[in-house]
Parts: structure tokens; sequence; C-alpha cells
């Protein structure tokens, strides 16, 4: 199905742009959306009627987009979640966990926007991308931790699984410490 582009869509083209999508794709996504027209003689006289108001809006959304990514890139959002002793998450953060972040820091979010490269399953800092415009993409930063004290360490730059390895060594070391003072008090007896 031909179709024209009533605004910029990753990986199929500008606006104004007539090109061939898929009935389905059509249909359910750009159709609905409003990011498209179907391409017929019609449709391609009202859309050079009203593509310079078309393209003056989409400049001025572009504008707010890209003040309100200047605030937004480099942000740092917590999110507590409940976890193994190894850091495997019970669960995973998804783009609607990351969107009620950035809401509840003061930044208003869809889940939509967020884009997640591969799902969350594990503690630590995850870095995200978040569209606020087809031509606009910013990178924020997930700080998933189990508690607000364990989200000040990672952010310190220390690592959870780092933190246990060495409070597990230096309970082994107690211990050790713990046998050898008993050893050495069962040898005063004798």
């Amino acid at each position: 199905m031909q179709v024209i582009l009533l605004q910029r869509v990753a990986k199929l083209g500008q606006m104004g742009e007539v090109v061939n999508v898929k009935d389905g794709y059509a249909r359910n996504f750009l159709l609905p959306q409003g990011k498209a027209l179907r391409a017929n003689d019609g449709n391609i006289k009202s859309f050079e009627a009203k593509k310079a108001q078309l393209e003056a809006q989409n400049l001025e959304t572009k504008k707010e987009a890209e003040s309100v990514g200047a605030k937004l890139d480099g942000q740092v959002f917590v999110v507590i979640r409940s976890a193994s002793d190894a850091g495997a998450l019970y669960g995973s953060v998804t783009t609607r966990d990351a969107a009620e972040a950035a809401t509840e820091a003061g930044f208003s979010l869809n889940r939509t926007q967020v884009v997640l490269d591969r799902p969350i399953k594990d503690l630590g800092l995850h870095s995200i991308s978040v569209v606020l415009h087809p031509e606009v993409m910013v990178k924020v930063t997930l700080n998933v931790a189990r508690s607000p004290e364990e989200a000040e360490l990672q952010a310190a730059g220390k690592s959870i699984q780092v933190l246990a390895a060495e409070a597990e060594s230096a309970a082994d070391f107690e211990i050790a410490e713990l046998f050898d003072d008993m050893g050495s008090a069962a040898g005063d007896d004798f």
C-alpha cells in the first residue's frame, strides 16, 4: 500500500514522502496513529495544501522536544526492585517503570517514548533511550537497586556484586580468626 507520511517515521522516510508499506503496517499503525494518509489523488492534493502548516507544526514540536531533551539528557532515575543476592531481579524493569520513575522526578514521559535495547533483569546502572520527537532522542540512566542506600552506592560506582563478595570474604575472615582463637585457647589448656 502506498502512503504519504505526515511526519518522519524511523526507517521509513521523511514527512511528505510517498512510500510503499505492507498493508497491515499501514492499517494497524500508520493510519490510526495519524502518521500517514493513503496515497490517492485527493489525499495528495490535501497534503500539498496543508504541507506548510504541517511543517510549521512539526518544527514547533521539535523545538519543544529539544528544550525538554536538553534538561532530560543524562539524567539518572532510581528504580527500586527486589532481587536475589546475586543481583538478578525477580521480574524485569519495563518501559512503564522507566516512565514512572521519570514522571516522579518531574518529567512528563509516556511509556511509548521509552526504548529499551534489551530487557533489564539485573541490578545496576542501565542506559536507555527516550524518543521525545521522531527527530529528537536522548539517553538517560536507570539505577536499578534493592534500596535507596544501594542506589547511592551504585551511583558512586560500586557494584553490588563486588560489595557482596567483599562482605562474604570479610565474614569468612572473621570465622577463620574465630576458629584460630578457639584453637589457640584449646592449646593453652594442655
